[in-house]
């Protein structure tokens, strides 16, 4: 498995980026293809000293880096990618890694 990490600081319009995320972003991402989950945080990003600074954190499953690589250069991924800055007036760090379990 692969997944994609995006981390989302907090934005200047917090209602603003919860309605544009949720209406707009969450169907683009979703047709990304070979995703298997889309999971994201729900209430307050926390460290284990506190507040983090972080407004959100997305996790989307893939098979491999292969299906990660395949979806964002796909047309779909593409848009996905452009439509971040749209949102995230805070700014948005994306990870991509291979996962095992152990």
């Amino acid at each position: 498995m692969a997944e994609v990490v995006v981390l989302y600081k907090t934005p200047k319009d917090p209602a603003a980026f919860d309605k544009y995320y949720a209406e707009t972003h969450i169907p683009l991402a979703k047709k990304l293809p070979g995703l298997r989950k889309y999971q994201v945080s729900q209430g307050a990003v926390a460290t284990p000293a506190g507040p983090s600074g972080l407004y959100l954190v997305a996790v989307l499953t893939f098979d491999s880096m292969a299906a990660v690589q395949n979806a964002f250069g796909s047309a779909e991924g593409k848009a996905t990618a452009a439509d971040v800055p749209k949102f995230a007036s805070g700014g948005a760090d994306i990870m991509f890694f291979d996962t095992k379990v152990v």
